[in-house]
């Protein structure tokens, strides 16, 4: 596994990227017959130092884990424990599903983009939109739209920490999203139901 480890606007031991990339190849090896990356990165805030890992473990797998402590090592148990916390409860699927990705057939390509308001919209508030100048692009990435279930796909969004997740629902082929609500639970949007 290529294991990343970096910092920002901080310098890193040896001893502390060694203990990284041991324990992640031994949380990827209790898991996964093999992951592809991570990417672990620390940063200092004030009086405690986060510690943000991103981890690759197969084609459309993303696991993500956040933690902060007094000091660069605790930083990294907490989001190391947050990472592994996450494959023990989802063990099972997580490994029939790297398994059936063998045999799906590739996930379609689309792009993902982050907006911001530009500053002059932004002042003048919602009376004047002018849409084709209202947000300019901050980040533009590829992302993956993967034919899945309903449940794979709020495995795969919890597994990844994201708010949300566009899919190819399995069952109807149609178009499907899974999001994080308000209150807690997980909503799913489904095109294909409305008819």
């Amino acid at each position: 596994m290529q294991i990343t480890v970096s910092g920002k606007q901080l310098d890193l031991s040896d001893a502390l990227r060694t203990r990284v990339a041991e324990h992640l190849e031994a949380i990827a090896a209790k898991y996964f017959d093999h992951a592809l990356e991570a990417h672990v990165t620390f940063s200092r805030a004030r009086s405690f130092f986060t510690c943000d890992i991103n981890m690759h473990a197969g084609r459309g797998l993303t696991l993500r884990g956040e933690g902060e402590a007094a000091d660069a090592n605790g930083a990294f148990d907490d989001a190391a424990e947050h990472v592994a916390k996450r494959l023990r409860r989802y063990r099972r699927r997580v490994n029939e599903h790297a398994r059936d990705l063998a045999n799906r057939a590739r996930p379609e390509a689309a792009r993902q983009y982050i907006l911001r308001e530009t500053g002059e919209e932004a002042a003048e508030g919602a009376e004047v939109m002018d849409h084709a100048t209202f947000a300019t692009v901050v980040a533009e990435v590829p992302a993956e739209i993967s034919l899945l279930s309903v449940g794979e796909a709020v495995m795969r969004m919890d597994l990844a920490d994201q708010p949300m997740l566009m899919f190819r629902n399995r069952s109807s082929g149609q178009l499907n999203v899974v999001y994080r609500r308000g209150d807690g639970n997980i909503g799913w949007i489904d095109p294909s139901a409305a008819g």
